[in-house]
């Protein structure tokens, strides 16, 4: 009898999202990613207790996936104008590669399948240091808040071919973001 392949919550949670992302979130059984990784569905459950953890696992890797693509917007050098034009950059190019993924994180209004609270807050505190440097301590999270919004926003409508009246999308995000940030530049 051969040995189970071995599998970790990570190695699940990437099929999952790769199952998601070529299928969408409905398709996604519990047996057939048992079965794209090789093991029986009862070993599966040694690591996700159900589907809707298994989706909240995959929600906080999105999260986790999107604060690793614009750390380095934090990390270079440049004006905080400039390094928040790179986060947002960074954002919505994950969002366009990850779109189903994306979508779910973002969409969801199940409390169950949303990330850990204070660990979310805690990875957002250095990009709202960020903005803190244009707009002060007191305004950052008001600027931070909607700096969100614009980027979410924007992104969501792409993803979902709402902004249909042509023109460069790319030249718009860009003009959008920026005229957002010279608006909180004193």
């Amino acid at each position: 009898m051969p040995y189970p392949a071995k599998v970790s919550p990570e190695s699940i949670v990437q099929t999952a999202r790769a199952m998601i992302e070529a299928e969408g979130v409905e398709r996604l059984l519990l047996n057939q990613l048992a079965d794209k990784l090789g093991i029986k569905p009862p070993s599966l459950y040694r690591h996700v207790s159900s589907k809707t953890d298994l989706l909240r696992m995959v929600n906080e890797d999105t999260f986790a996936g999107i604060f690793r693509a614009i750390q380095p917007a934090l990390d270079r050098p440049g004006t905080p104008q400039e390094r928040i034009m790179a986060m947002a950059m960074a954002y919505r190019q994950y969002a366009h590669e990850h779109p189903i993924t994306y979508g779910l994180a973002y969409t969801n209004t199940i409390p169950e399948l949303r990330p850990d609270e204070a660990q979310q807050e805690q990875a957002v505190l250095p990009y709202q240091a960020l903005v803190a440097e244009i707009t002060g301590e007191a305004q950052s999270l008001p600027a931070l808040r909607g700096l969100l919004a614009l980027m979410h926003g924007f992104v969501m409508l792409e993803l979902a071919q709402q902004l249909r009246r042509g023109g460069d999308l790319d030249a718009a995000y860009i003009q959008s973001v920026q005229a957002y940030i010279r608006g909180w530049t004193p």
